[in-house]
């Protein structure tokens, strides 16, 4: 390529600063639509896991309800669904599937609090063990349902065998 016709297709600063700010504007309104769609999953289920938490004294009874509260919301709303297990997000921004991952991190924390109650009522010699184990088993099971519906086109449904499930988990 000669210097002249290298020197043609080069661009003022200015005029890629303007280009890039007219592409990033769709692409961020965008990112947008997805950080208000993650708030509104988080605010839903943790307004309602606190809630459960709040009003039900038997430890059992907050991790099967908010097992079963959780799974109800990815059936009821399969795109939402898809988001929370970040199929939705793939080839976006790294950052939303980080709040995915940070979602269900804080649901974990708000399991592993029943989890250690249950252990301590049991008279666990390990309590925070046993918080720790059955909160991250319990988590696997909710993203694995989660998993399955999307990918079974939402003909599985996540909260299928649940009260056998939850069994399962607390025993």
């Amino acid at each position: 390529m000669s210097h002249q016709t290298h020197k043609a297709k080069q661009q003022p600063t200015c005029c890629m600063s303007q280009h890039a700010d007219k592409t990033e504007l769709p692409r961020s309104r965008f990112h947008s639509f997805w950080d208000h769609l993650i708030e509104f999953i988080e605010q839903s289920l943790f307004t309602l896991a606190n809630q459960i938490q709040e009003k039900e004294p038997d430890p059992a009874a907050q991790i099967a309800r908010i097992l079963a509260m959780a799974l109800q919301f990815g059936e009821k709303n399969p795109g939402m669904a898809r988001v929370m297990v970040g199929d939705a997000l793939v080839n976006e921004h790294d950052r939303l599937a980080a709040r995915m991952s940070q979602l269900f991190e804080r649901l974990e924390s708000a399991l592993r609090q029943s989890y250690k109650a249950l252990a301590d009522a049991r008279g666990s010699q390990t309590p925070t063990v046993d918080a720790q184990a059955g909160a991250s088993l319990a988590i696997s099971v909710l993203l694995g349902r989660l998993h399955r519906f999307a990918r079974s086109d939402f003909k599985r449904l996540p909260t299928e065998y649940l009260d056998a499930t939850v069994r399962q988990l607390l025993s």
